[in-house]
């Protein structure tokens, strides 16, 4: 493709204005890159030195195999807040090319946190991953991938064979790209086989590394920009991360154009319907375009030569001449059937039980949803997609607050089991299909109080004291629910009038606080692990008799102690 930056703008009206308003882009996206009059760039001096390319014999990750060189609009996505249908987050509205497919952009999300947790210095922004699959597949070719985030069939750039590209003889016996002879760039982040034996991950725990799968492909993208120590928050070193993937100037130009845009704001969009590229890098135009399988044109037909007059036998006239055949007529296409995420009409819930569970243990049912057609059938092979929502630190086993779970065969998926936090009261659990606009599911769950039935005292020691004085021995309970520890149950200790009177004595026994003043109902107990609880000090004024120390528990448990205030004996 001789026209390297060829595609109109949005704006331009004739492709030398395209060509002048993409070199002003590139030129002022990558400080350094030198340009001829006639806009052609150069890596040049743009590789940092001591940056070994380590990425395979061609050079980088994908060996510097061909990519998409279409350009983002001039007017920029611009968010404006509005809340997304399916997960009530904010999300930015802009043109289609900003619309990232839905399992695509979960994949590079997910990669980013990855890498935030295993390598924070590194500084990967999801937006970079997002940009260098936008130029090496078109996002996955728009998001043609199946619920577990596999492409419906592999991305193949053109075979490595030194005819207008890098020269990679097989590496791999064909495994990941199937050419024997030669590499060939493999998958929507489009690695080599060579680079992929050490680089690939598992993005989706799903026990394999395929770099036909986003999941794998992204976190091992992320991985690969984030070598040599890289803070990629710093601009050089970000370029010299990009260039180390594909050594092109143009290349880190076009990645760059991206990332700016990505960050403006983009939204998601139902996986299948992201915008595809249209043109490469590519010069030769009989080679297939990075990352899409060739579609050849349908050829011209010749027209049929007229068949030469023959002489009749014995005469000298001429017969007729052979009429034309019909010119054949190419087959229609036939139509791309629908991913069965595009066949999912509404969500059902699947027997969800009550979802209670006491603070800090796990919920006894799971929520579970069925997706299904028009027709009410169960949809198989479908994401979905569990969040918790409120003011909760409840979350799902692991401790993540979002959970995707693929449907089987039935069309029914089962989120994790929910695990209480400390907080009680209500939240909502949301259901919702990944890839689609589709109304989903809500579910309230309920996180209640630690519990006890039982409160008994860890002695027996009779709790006397002199009028003035202060009691010998602290009270100490200890909490059982259904016969077992309860720790970390609230209680209340109140000093009362009688058996029959359980308001707070005005007389007798009490208890300090921590400016020294007299109180007599201590609340915001809590028993610790092992349920147990130790009151504070007990002292008496001059009232002598007996007096009662009742404690309450939430759950009901209630334990009334006996304290007697009498003169010393002479």
């Amino acid at each position: 493709m001789a026209a390297h930056f060829g595609r109109l703008r949005k704006g331009a009206t004739t492709t030398a204005v395209a060509a002048v308003a993409v070199a002003a882009l590139s030129a002022s996206q990558a400080p350094g890159v030198t340009t001829d009059d006639l806009g052609r760039q150069s890596a040049g001096s743009a590789q940092p030195s001591g940056d070994a390319n380590t990425g395979g014999e061609g050079g980088g990750a994908t060996g510097d195999s061909p990519y998409y060189t279409d350009l983002p609009p001039l007017k920029s996505p611009n968010p404006s807040p509005s809340a997304s249908p399916t997960t009530g987050t904010t999300v930015s509205v802009g043109d289609g090319e900003a619309g990232i497919p839905a399992t695509v952009l979960d994949a590079y999300k997910k990669a980013e946190a990855e890498l935030r947790a295993s390598k924070p210095g590194c500084n990967l922004p999801w937006q970079l991953l997002a940009a260098i699959g936008k130029v090496e597949s078109g996002q996955a070719r728009g998001g043609r991938v199946d619920a577990s985030g596999t492409t419906y069939s592999p991305i193949l750039g053109p075979k490595l064979d030194g005819n207008g590209f890098a020269l990679i003889a097989d590496t791999d016996n064909g495994a990941y790209d199937g050419d024997p002879a030669y590499d060939r760039a493999v998958g929507p982040m489009q690695f080599i086989p060579s680079t992929w034996e050490w680089a690939g991950r598992d993005g989706n725990s799903d026990g394999k590394k395929d770099p036909n799968n986003v999941y794998d492909a992204a976190l091992a993208a992320g991985h690969y920009l984030c070598r040599f120590d890289r803070d990629l928050s710093v601009q050089s070193q970000m370029n010299a991360a990009i260039l180390n993937y594909n050594n092109s100037t143009e290349y880190l130009n076009t990645v760059l154009s991206w990332l700016e845009y990505y960050r403006k704001g983009t939204h998601e969009v139902p996986d299948g319907t992201g915008t595809l590229p249209s043109h490469s890098s590519n010069s030769d135009p009989a080679s297939p375009s990075p990352s899409t399988p060739a579609t050849p044109s349908t050829p011209s037909t010749p027209s049929t030569p007229s068949t030469p007059s023959t002489p009749k036998p014995g005469g000298g006239g001429s017969t007729s001449p052979t009429p034309k055949p019909p010119a054949p007529t190419s087959p229609a296409p036939s139509p791309t059937p629908p991913t069965p995420t595009q066949t999912v009409d509404h969500l059902e819930d699947a027997d969800t039980g009550k979802l209670t569970a006491t603070a800090g243990s796990a919920f006894g049912a799971k929520v579970a949803v069925r997706a299904e057609s028009k027709a009410s059938k169960g949809v198989a092979k479908v994401r979905v997609r569990f969040t918790i929502i409120g003011d909760t630190d409840a979350t799902f086993t692991g401790g993540e607050s979002v959970a995707t779970v693929v449907t089987g065969s039935a069309g029914t998926a089962t989120a994790p089991a929910l695990v209480a936090g400390e907080k009680t009261g209500d939240f909502t659990v949301r259901a919702t299909v990944v890839g689609r606009v589709l109304g989903g599911l809500d579910y309230t769950a309920t996180v209640t109080p630690r519990q006890a039935d039982t409160l008994t005292r860890t002695g027996d020691t009779p709790l006397t004291c002199v009028p003035g004085g202060e009691f010998a021995d602290q009270v100490e309970l200890k909490a059982t629910y259904k016969g077992a520890v309860a720790g970390k149950v609230a209680a209340t200790a109140t000093l009362i009038k009688s058996a029959d009177d359980p308001t707070e004595n005005d007389k007798g026994p009490y208890f300090k606080d921590a400016d020294g003043k007299t109180i007599r109902t201590l609340t915001d107990l809590t028993t610790d692990a092992d349920g147990v609880l130790k009151l504070p000090k007990l002292y008496a004024d001059d009232a002598t008799g007996t007096f009662l120390l009742r404690v309450n528990t939430t759950g009901g448990a209630v334990l009334t102690v006996e304290l007697k205030v009498a003169a010393a004996a002479s």
